[in-house]
């Protein structure tokens, strides 16, 4: 028997979006309107996305699921492009990099029989790849932009004595590349110790066989893994170098970065 929630139940949800509400009213943290729309936002996109998929699932696979992949990726480059918007093509960029990431990773899925090239299987997997990817550029982007504003002194007494950019940015890229990759790595170690992923939880919740599910859940977090790991180490080094000009000099300000061509 599938589970079922009904709408009555579903309302009752609205005490978890009241606790945050409450702590940010009462803490004066100014994130009252943002929880609030956020709330209404996700719950309307996820409803959205409910009847889409459900006319998607209907399609034919080589159709519906280009489709709804090349969506999810034009989506998930316009918000990453965000945390980076006055780095030069940094959209197109990020764009590129989903394309490959997630042609890799589904090719590979198909190559070894993982999954079926169904809709019901291809699209929901796809999105969880494509999803943290788009995470992971945004924090490495956020980090790298942080990192050079901190160790601004410290890039201009490198290159003053001769060091070329990518020589006196690879501490930078390191601390990047770190802080974007730590949180997978540390959901990797506890994954069935400290929580049931989504994916399996949804399988067990839909009547699948524990171990069938574990095979599954395997397959998306060691593919989510690897795409995370390519996915900001590809936006690191293909911006890096936009903080300096062609005269291997660093570039101090938003606007001469967003000048650079």
């Amino acid at each position: 028997m599938e589970p079922e929630i009904s709408n009555q139940s579903l309302l009752f949800l609205t005490v978890f979006v009241f606790i945050p509400l409450s702590l940010s009213y009462f803490y004066q943290l100014g994130l009252s309107r943002n929880i609030l729309w956020s709330s209404i936002r996700g719950t309307l996109q996820l409803f959205a996305i409910g009847y889409l998929l459900t006319y998607l699932f209907d399609l034919q696979a080589g159709i519906g699921i280009p489709l709804m992949i090349s969506i999810m990726i034009m989506v998930a480059a316009f918000h990453a492009r965000l945390k980076g918007r006055e780095l030069p093509n940094v959209f197109w960029y990020i764009l590129a990099g989903l394309v490959v990431i997630e042609v890799s990773v589904l090719s590979m899925w198909l190559l070894f029989d993982m999954v079926e090239f169904t809709p019901s299987e291809v699209i929901p997997m796809s999105g969880m790849v494509i999803g943290n990817s788009m995470i992971a550029m945004g924090l490495a982007l956020e980090r790298m932009k942080n990192e050079f504003k901190e160790n601004n002194g410290r890039l201009l007494a490198a290159l003053s004595l001769g060091a070329k950019p990518n020589s006196a940015s690879k501490l930078i890229v390191q601390k990047t590349l770190n802080a974007a990759l730590i949180p997978n790595v540390d959901q990797l170690k506890t994954i069935g110790l400290v929580q049931l992923p989504g994916m399996m939880t949804g399988l067990i919740l839909g009547g699948v066989e524990p171990v069938m599910a574990i095979k599954y859940q395997l397959v998306i977090s060691l593919s989510i893994f690897s795409s995370v790991s390519l996915s900001a180490m590809f936006i690191t080094l293909s911006m890096y170098r936009y903080f300096f000009n062609e005269q291997a000099q660093l570039l101090e300000t938003e606007e001469e970065i967003r000048n650079q061509t």
